[in-house]
This record gives C-alpha cells, sequence and structure tokens, in this order.
C-alpha cells in the first residue's frame, strides 16, 4: 500500500459496492426464503410422473438449494467488504495523524517515484534527536501502511478464493468477517508448510500443533482447500503415511490417539476440500486419482496411493463426481490385482504391506482400500447410488443378472475378501463386507449409514423424514433380487455381516414389498392398500418380493429388523385407515392379510433356518427359535417422525439406527399403544430361560398372536364392523395368510434354507 493512494484514497466506490451487496444480501435472503418454502416444498409435493418424477424434482431442489449458497456467499463478500473498507478508512485516519505528529516534530513525509516515501527534518538548524525524529516517524507510517496492505492483499485473496470455489452456481463458504476468511487462509499455509517436513523430523509438538488446527478449521472450505492445494496430493499422502510409520514399532501410550484424531481430521478436512469446485482442486483430485496404483516413498516402498487415500476417506462427506472417479479406477485396479487371489495370496492384505493406516477399527487394519472407499460411500447416500446405478431395466423391476450393476455384481458375488484384524481384533469378522452393507444403506436409503435424524448437531444430516428416490430404489431392487436370488441363501451364509444392513435396507423399504406382495402375482394391485411415499417406487415382483424377505427371515439379525419394521408397518395402516367407511375398512383387511404374509414368510424362514442349523439337536433349535422373538426389542425404541419410524437397535450407538416408513408423520393410537405396551408390559424383557425352550409350534403361536392383537385393536371400539369382520371372516383369513405361506408350504413361495 502505498503511503499517497492511503493518503489520498477515495473510498466512494467501496463504500457504494458495499450498500450494493448489502441489497443484494436482503434480496437473496428473500429469495432463499421463497425458494425454499415454495419452489422446492412445492416441487416435493408435486405428482410428477415419468422423468419428471426423478430428473426435474432434483433439478428444482438443487436449484433452491443453489438460492441458499448465493445468499450465504453475498453476505460473505458484504462482510468481507464492509471490514475491509472500515479498516482502510481507519488506517487512513491513523496515517493523517501520523503524518500531523511527525510535522509537529518538525518532520515532512512524503511519497517518493515507486510507491516509497521519505521522511525529513523541515527546519534547520537539525535537532540534535533528528534521526531519532525521523525514525519514530517512519518506523509509525511503515507500520500502518504495512497493515492496510494486508488488509487490502488478505481481502483480494480470500474474496479470489471465495470466487473460486464454484466455477459454476455459488458455493456454501460462509464468513462473518474478513478476518475469519484470512486467518482460515493463514492457518492453512502454516500448517501445510509444517505437514510438509519429514515426518521422522516432525516433533510430536508439532503433530499435535497439525491436529488441533485441522480439527478447528476441518469443516472450513477455503481453510480446507488451501491446505489440501498446498500440501499437494503426493505430499498430502506421504504426510499421512510418514506419520503413521514414524511412530510404528515404539511404545508411545498417545500414539493411537494421535493418529486417530489426524486420520479423522485430516479426512474430513479433505472431504471438505473435494467440495469445492475450483480448477486447482480439480487438478488435486484428478493427481490423486492417477497416483492411486503407485507406492510411495523414496524407494517406492511405502503403501499405495489408494491404500492411504482410502483411509482417510473413511471420515467427511467427499464430493460426489470425485468419489464415483476414483472409485471406478480403483475398481478397475482391484479386478485387475483380484486374479491373484485365486491362488490363495491376497494381494492387498498379504505380508509386505504391515503398516497400519486405520485406527480406528480392531478388525480392519485398513490395508485393503475398496474397505476404506465404501465407507466413504456409506457417507454419502447420492455418490453411493450413481456407482451402484443399474445399467436398465428391461421391465417393470429387476428380474434378471445383466439389469445388476456391474460394481454391485463384483463386490457381492465375484471378489475375494479377506479379513484384516489387529492382533486385538477377530479374525472371524470381514470389515470390507460390512462396509459394502454401509454403502448400501446409504444407497438405497438416501441417508448416511451411520446417520441419526433425532439430532441436529451433525452437519451431514439436516433432519429426518423419507429420503427414497427412483435411484435409490433402483439399487434396491438390485440389491433385493440379488439376495433373494437361489444364491441367496449362501450368499447370506458366507456373508454374516452384510444381514444387518440387508435388514435395514429391508425395513427401509417394506412398504414396497408389502405392495409388491399385494394382489393376484403382479396383477390387481390396490394402489390405495399400499400408498407410494416417494415418486418411482420399488417393485420387486411378487415372487422377488417373496423370495427376499425368505432370505432375510433366515438370519436372526435381519429377521428381528424386518420383522419389526413389517408390524409397525401394519400397525400405522391400519391407524390410516379408521373403520369408518367400506374403503377405509377394505384397506385396513387388505394390510392385515398382506402383512400376515410377509410375516409368516418371515417367522417361517427363521424356524427352517433354525432347524437346519441345529441339524437334528432340538434344545439348539428352540434355543435358536426363541431369540427370534427379540424384535419387540427392536420395535420397542421406535420413534416416529416425518413419515419414518426411525429405530435404534438394541445395543448399539446412533450409528444402528433402522429407518422403516410409516403411514402416518406421528404414530396414531394403535402404533403408539403398541409402542407403549412393548416397554411397559415387559415384553422386551422376558425372561431368557423360559424362551430357551421355545418351539417352533409357540413361535407361530406368538407370532398368530400378535396379529390377532393388531386385528383386536383395529375394532375394539366398533361392534358393527366387528361383527362384519366375523361374518367375513377376517380371523381365519389372517390366520391362513400368516401360516400358508413360506418355503415349506410351497417350494415357490421362498427360498430353502441354507444347508452345507
Amino acid at each position: 500500500m502505498n503511503l499517497e493512494d492511503l493518503r489520498h484514497a477515495n473510498f466512494k466506490l467501496l463504500d457504494d459496492a458495499v450498500t450494493d451487496w448489502s441489497t443484494m444480501v436482503e434480496n437473496l435472503k428473500d429469495l432463499e426464503e421463497s425458494a425454499t418454502k415454495g419452489l422446492r416444498n412445492a416441487a416435493q409435493k408435486a405428482d410428477w410422473q415419468g422423468l419428471n418424477a426423478n430428473v426435474s424434482r432434483i433439478f428444482v431442489g438443487k436449484t433452491a438449494g443453489e438460492f441458499g449458497d448465493a445468499h450465504k456467499q453475498a453476505d460473505s463478500i458484504r462482510n468481507i467488504l464492509r471490514d475491509t473498507r472500515d479498516e482502510l478508512k481507519d488506517y487512513k485516519r491513523q496515517l493523517i495523524e501520523a503524518i500531523d505528529r511527525a510535522w509537529e516534530k518538525k518532520v515532512s513525509v512524503y511519497g517518493v517515484a515507486g510507491g516509497g516515501f521519505e521522511a525529513m527534518i523541515n527546519v534547520h538548524p537539525e535537532p540534535k534527536d533528528a534521526k531519532l525524529r525521523i525514525d519514530t516517524a517512519v518506523k509509525e507510517i511503515q507500520g500502518i501502511l504495512e497493515k492496510a496492505t494486508e488488509s487490502d492483499s488478505s481481502a483480494a485473496k480470500v474474496l479470489k478464493a471465495i470466487a473460486e470455489q464454484s466455477q459454476l452456481g455459488f458455493s456454501d463458504a460462509s464468513y462473518k468477517d474478513r478476518d475469519a476468511a484470512a486467518d482460515a487462509v493463514k492457518k492453512a499455509d502454516e500448517l501445510a508448510k509444517l505437514a510438509k517436513k519429514d515426518p521422522d523430523e516432525l516433533t510430536k509438538t508439532e503433530l499435535n500443533a497439525i491436529n488441533s488446527g485441522l480439527a478447528k478449521y476441518r469443516n472450513d472450505p477455503l481453510f480446507a482447500e488451501e491446505f489440501a492445494t498446498k500440501l499437494g496430493p503426493k505430499g498430502t499422502l506421504e504426510f499421512y503415511s510418514g506419520a503413521a510409520a514414524a511412530g510404528a514399532g515404539t511404545y508411545d501410550p498417545d500414539r493411537l490417539q494421535t493418529m486417530k484424531q489426524l486420520q479423522k481430521n485430516l479426512g474430513i478436512t479433505l472431504g471438505t476440500a473435494t467440495r469445492s469446485d475450483s480448477m486447482a482442486m480439480d487438478k488435486w483430485e484428478s493427481s490423486i486419482t492417477s497416483l492411486g496404483e503407485k507406492r510411495l516413498g523414496e524407494y517406492e516402498d511405502g503403501p499405495r496411493s489408494f491404500v492411504v487415500m482410502s483411509n482417510l476417506m473413511r471420515f467427511g462427506d467427499y464430493d460426489t463426481d470425485f468419489l464415483t472417479s476414483y472409485g471406478d479406477r480403483l475398481l478397475e485396479f482391484d479386478k485387475q490385482v483380484d486374479t491373484d487371489s485365486h491362488s490363495g495370496t491376497p494381494f492387498w492384505v498379504n505380508n509386505h504391506d504391515q503398516s497400519n493406516l486405520n485406527f480406528w477399527d480392531k478388525n480392519d487394519r485398513g490395508r485393503d482400500p475398496v474397505s476404506g472407499f465404501l465407507q466413504a460411500l456409506g457417507h454419502n447416500p447420492e455418490a453411493s447410488a450413481q456407482f451402484f446405478q443399474s445399467p436398465g431395466v428391461d421391465g417393470d423391476y429387476v428380474d434378471k443378472e445383466s439389469e445388476v450393476n456391474e460394481n454391485l455384481k463384483y463386490l457381492t458375488k465375484e471378489r475375494h475378501w479377506y479379513e484384516d484384524p489387529t492382533f486385538e481384533g477377530d479374525r472371524d469378522v470381514m470389515a470390507g463386507r460390512d462396509a459394502l452393507g454401509h454403502a448400501l444403506e446409504a444407497a438405497t436409503t438416501g441417508y448416511a449409514y451411520d446417520a441419526d435424524p433425532m439430532s441436529a448437531k451433525d452437519p451431514m444430516i439436516p433432519g429426518s423424514g423419507d429420503r427414497r428416490t427412483e435411484a435409490t430404489a433402483d439399487v434396491m431392487e438390485q440389491v433385493a433380487y440379488l439376495y433373494g436370488s437361489e444364491d441367496g441363501p449362501k450368499m447370506l451364509h458366507d456373508q454374516p455381516e452384510m444381514a444387518d444392513s440387508l435388514g435395514k435396507m429391508g425395513a427401509a423399504y417394506i412398504d414396497d414389498i408389502d405392495h409388491s406382495i399385494s394382489g393376484f402375482g403382479d396383477q390387481s394391485k390396490d394402489a390405495g392398500d399400499f400408498p407410494s411415499q416417494y415418486p418411482g417406487r420399488a417393485n420387486f415382483g411378487e415372487q422377488g418380493a417373496i423370495d427376499f424377505l425368505s432370505v432375510l427371515g433366515q438370519n436372526e439379525t435381519s429377521h428381528n429388523t424386518v420383522t419389526a419394521a413389517q408390524h409397525l408397518y401394519t400397525l400405522s395402516l391400519l391407524d390410516a385407515h379408521p373403520p369408518t367407511n367400506a374403503d377405509q375398512i377394505d384397506h385396513a383387511r387388505d394390510a392385515l392379510n398382506v402383512g400376515a404374509q410377509a410375516r409368516g414368510i418371515l417367522d417361517n424362514a427363521y424356524v427352517e433356518q433354525a432347524t437346519a442349523d441345529a441339524e437334528g439337536d432340538a434344545d439348539e433349535a428352540n434355543k435358536a427359535i426363541a431369540k427370534g422373538d427379540d424384535w419387540k426389542k427392536v420395535a420397542a425404541g421406535a420413534v416416529i417422525a416425518g413419515g419414518i419410524a426411525a429405530i435404534p437397535l438394541p445395543g448399539s450407538t446412533a450409528a444402528a439406527i433402522v429407518f422403516a416408513p410409516v403411514a402416518a408423520d406421528t404414530a396414531g393410537e394403535i402404533l403408539g399403544t403398541f409402542l407403549g405396551h412393548s416397554i411397559d408390559d415387559g415384553a422386551a424383557e422376558e425372561d431368557p430361560t423360559a424362551k430357551a425352550q421355545m418351539t417352533s409350534a409357540e413361535f407361530y403361536g406368538k407370532g398368530a398372536g400378535d396379529l390377532g392383537t393388531a386385528y383386536s385393536s383395529y375394532l375394539k371400539d366398533h361392534p358393527e364392523v366387528a361383527r362384519t369382520a366375523d361374518h367375513e371372516d377376517w380371523k381365519q383369513r389372517v390366520e391362513d395368510a400368516y401360516y400358508g405361506t413360506g418355503s415349506h408350504k410351497n417350494e415357490y413361495r421362498g427360498r430353502a434354507p441354507y444347508e452345507d
């Protein structure tokens, strides 16, 4: 900043800019409110058909979101301009006052060619302290000019950075003032410089400083991009892998905690950075992907870049386009090297690569990059749905393998998976398959797999509600086809880590499953019985739905999860169709009948599998059968909001939430009574000793009893309707529907139990 420029500065244009941007902020605020409450809400409620049901709705939603981003960006720009204007005006005042003070000390200050300035004594003879007077004036004025220069240049830098965050549209970067944005960029430069040091020479104090800085700024867009690009693609990977290796083999009680936090903080930071649409980040992402199969290290003996990056992306919300392009390159390479596994020699999990790069899971050291990548998909439902998108469906639903996504087919049926635990881990757990389940949960439900809809604290979870779309349903149809196929029982048996995720997916689509089961074959379905709750609903075909349910029923976890969802959904339909007229009664009756069929398929499959697993040991079979009644523990904690039931799995954290559709935003009388009684009457805390001897007959009796209770609850205050129901033999129809389904009844009613 030149002395004369600041001394004679005219801030009118800057004043006008601040005024104009302030007006823009207010206008965009109004537009954001109109777009959110009007445009987006109208699009969500509209009855879209065909391509509009998916493409236009999503486009409108994203367009509405752009108004919000535009408002944030305009507000940040106004704040930065206003702060800079105010600071420069103040520095001008300070400069003039400093020059006046110098004049009072007989020192003249004036600008010279080239932008500098000089000071000299303006009286003769010179006073004895002339040099001190000149030095004092120069030091004060130089300090003012330096601060003014920093104010001006830092504003230019952050304004440019904000503008470059998005090549098209607007970024969601938001800053309350210029200093906040400038500090973020400055801190990123400092930490990147520190992270470029040789990891072996990086002190514990320095590593902690990097960690704390990342923890503070990891969600800041300008910081994240500046840090990532200043460190560079290869530098980023070498920093993390080097830090992980530097302390390996040494005893440091704090090392594990330090590395856990570094993995998480750096992962979230990079995820934030990838959401920038700047040319610099586009180049960074492309380079990271290109480096994938190459080894890191001076002698190319370090871990492959895929391994390092995949462990970092376990944390954070990564850009959709980056994830899908990265995943395509990773699986392309993985398919090539997976052939080595045919000989029994794993490519990724082997004795050559011994370093730990994942510090959060005793069952997953992080040597298989596919595992970390799938965890990243589990945090980005949009990317996951794209990655597993069907190549095209010839008909109403997926019913042939050619309609299954190649990535999905490879990961579920073809790839060789290997356990990768630490010395303290469980060698019976295949962590990679668990990660695959997480990715598919996100792809099918529209939620991050560890979402907690009851908490507004997680920035990745803006709220509860049904997030299924035609795109999520597309993936769900493929999953149901694969696991409901003839190979399904063996697949579930060989992939026990998938059972909880498959249960969650089945629960999330229980309304569509019921709709597919209803009617006669694939015909004569009453749209009013199981109304679609989102455009482009999933269709499994009657037989496909039955086969999928029968496989889910073969595992205790998936059986109990889906049974809980089925019961809650059926009760919610009874609430939604009170016996006030013939149409309502017809819908309720159909809900009971189809609910009984679905429950019968699940329960029969469970009993048949428990019996097959027991291999003739009646006591063992009975003990296993008894556990099938634990679905009530699952249902007991359900919270109804936004048209879904959020069901926490017992003994789990918020990462184990089951989402199941219900027929209303809140629980009605019948559903509410069940939820209350399932806790109050002790059903969730039955004596395990007594349950251990539950025979199949007793188990089926309890299932029929649950349906009978639902039937009675619906009719208890309507004696006239009850008499009609009795005359029409509702009870027998519901009972027949429950007992008359399953593989033991007819080979076409579901998959037989798995047997070695």
